[in-house]
């Protein structure tokens, strides 16, 4: 084996952070069962020494009273002409001379080091990934959708899928588009790496979108208490403020409704409602309501609620096939009933 392979070593443990030791544990066992196959020598231990740049091969056999397998076994008197050190139940080794285990070596140690070289991107990417589960990432689009909807993107990391169930309803998209994404779920896989999970239609998207957009929910000013969303349609967001002197809804907002546009913009133009929470439930139930305007909400129960509304509000309370009731059901855990008056 010559020194390029220990070269080898030295340059993935700096690139890819793969321990030399370990990579020589690999080489070891590769070599062993590429020599069993080769030679077919029963029992071999093989001893790498970086420091030497050395490989060498031990045949070991087990020493036995009586041997009955000769590849396995020798014998105590023949192991006691080798060295008299040697007892029952002792094993002796002795060093091989191959000729062509120099080339066996180097094909066994290629491929456990293309394999480690994998095995390494594989993590960084599952160790990447991790860290920006239920974050928003920034992506390129590299492929448009083929026949199942799918579109493929580049995130940084390496490229993904983004389902076509997990994009915003109507959208387009072109090579070359940069769109923000939530990042779901990431799961190993021992063969093709990790899987990752990318979401536009997710609540979590829009939550992350206003922490990154709105300064006071960035500095925990603002706090958002819950989202209900139905992408590329509607989304109601309920934030609650820790300065009494700072309006929740005003500030995410905006001067002229500038910071929520941002938002819009980047989910496709998807209507958002900003409410704000209270603790008492029917306040928080018509303020959910919005932009229908309540007259009166009485509880009934902890969950459920008859809600009130002038005529004229009804269909705006209950919305396009009762939407707007729904999201706000969503967003206050309540079963909201909602009359006319």
């Amino acid at each position: 084996m010559n020194s390029e392979f220990f070269t080898a070593l030295d340059l993935l443990e700096k690139t890819k952070g793969i321990p030399k030791e370990y990579m020589i544990e690999k080489v070891e066992a590769a070599l062993v069962s590429a020599f069993k196959k080769e030679y077919g020598t029963a029992n071999v231990r093989i001893l790498i020494d970086p420091q030497k740049k050395d490989v060498k091969v031990y045949e070991q056999k087990a020493i036995v009273e009586e041997v009955e397998d000769p590849k396995t076994q020798i014998s105590l008197e023949e192991a006691k002409q080798l060295s008299r050190k040697y007892a029952l139940g002792g094993v002796v080794e002795t060093e091989v001379k191959t000729k062509g285990f120099g080339r066996l070596s180097a094909q066994a140690a290629k491929q456990v080091i293309i394999q480690g070289i994998r095995e390494a991107e594989r993590s960084s990417m599952i160790k990447e990934y991790e860290k920006k589960r239920e974050e928003v990432i920034t992506a390129v689009v590299t492929k448009t959708a083929d026949d199942s909807g799918d579109i493929v993107i580049d995130t940084g990391t390496s490229e993904a899928v983004l389902p076509y169930d997990e994009q915003i309803p109507g959208e387009d998209f072109r090579v070359g588009d940069r769109i923000k994404v939530f990042v779901t779920e990431v799961r190993r896989d021992s063969s093709s790496g990790p899987i990752v999970t990318l979401s536009r239609t997710h609540p979590g998207l829009v939550k992350r979108l206003f922490e990154q957009e709105i300064p006071e929910i960035a500095d925990g000013v603002v706090i958002i208490h819950g989202v209900a969303r139905e992408a590329g349609s509607r989304t109601k967001i309920a934030v609650y403020s820790r300065d009494e002197d700072v309006d929740p809804v005003g500030a995410c907002i905006g001067e002229r409704g500038r910071r929520i546009a941002d938002i819009v913009d980047e989910l496709r133009g998807e209507k958002i409602d900003v409410i704000e929470y209270s603790e008492d439930p029917a306040e928080f139930i018509a303020a959910a309501l919005s932009p229908a305007e309540v007259l009166d909400v009485e509880m009934d129960g902890e969950r459920s609620a008859k809600v009130v509304v002038s005529n004229d509000q009804l269909s705006l309370a209950i919305g396009k096939e009762g939407q707007n009731a729904r999201l706000a059901a969503k967003l206050t855990g309540c079963k909201v009933d909602i009359k006319g008056y």
